[in-house]
């Protein structure tokens, strides 16, 4: 099938797999209120940690950064960052790790179901609908837990359109290439039949890596144009993406 993406066009694609967070979901809102809830509950327990904290999940005042940790990190990554710094303060590191995930769990509880705070974009819904109907097989490949794709697929009443919901629970993340191949062994193609859609240098890496057929990046602010580089197309809106 031929895929068209303004002056780009990517031939012979049987399939696509698309990012989560910032590409399917509007999800920034809810990161940085989650890392926000993190930081302090760590800073009531270590104090001092709660600004350097927030740096390095990616804040920076009210604005998170696409390319941060906590848009791109798998959970386990930003446990294991956060743990880095508790440790800083003298602790040691398995009394640090325990102290950041009890934290976690605390902040997650804030917010009961994610996906309820994580909309789907109106374009990524209508797009996923018009690609399914003709005949593309489509995945999502998430750093959030498999469970987490997976509520999101279900509560936005993405699932018929979908054939394959994977997260990063254990093991590898993004940009690894293993990841993609994964997806593509379940959907029963190619990685170079294959275009990855998502919003950050770790899904282009990540295509790049598995020699995908392709890259489209989607830069919702334009800001983010810069983080996209490599990326065989960047667009706006997934509405942009033409049969």
């Amino acid at each position: 099938m031929l895929i068209w993406c303004g002056s780009v066009m990517f031939s012979d694609v049987q399939a696509m797999v698309f990012d989560k967070d910032g590409t399917l979901a509007d999800s920034a809102h809810f990161l940085r209120m989650l890392a926000q809830r993190r930081s302090r509950l760590i800073d009531a327990r270590v104090p001092g940690v709660e600004s350097p904290l927030q740096l390095a999940f990616g804040l920076d005042g009210d604005q998170l950064n696409p390319a941060g940790l906590m848009a791109v990190g798998t959970r386990r990554e930003n446990e294991i960052a956060a743990a880095a710094y508790v440790a800083e303060t003298g602790r040691g590191w398995l009394e640090s790790l325990a102290l950041v995930q009890s934290a976690f769990l605390e902040a997650d509880q804030s917010f009961s179901r994610k996906a309820d705070h994580t909309p789907c974009y109106e374009d990524g819904a209508e797009t996923l609908q018009r690609l399914a109907a003709a005949g593309l097989k489509l995945a999502i490949l998430s750093s959030d837990t498999t469970a987490q794709v997976v509520d999101f697929a279900d509560r936005y009443e993405l699932t018929p359109y979908l054939q394959v919901c994977q997260g990063t629970d254990e093991g590898p993340s993004k940009p690894d290439p293993i990841l993609l191949e994964q997806v593509c062994g379940k959907l029963g193609v190619l990685p170079g039949q294959t275009l990855v859609v998502g919003d950050s240098q770790a899904d282009v890496q990540l295509a790049i890596a598995a020699r995908a057929a392709g890259c489209i990046g989607i830069a919702r602010n334009p800001a983010a144009v810069s983080g996209l580089a490599g990326a065989s197309s960047v667009i706006e809106s997934l509405q942009e993406i033409r049969l």
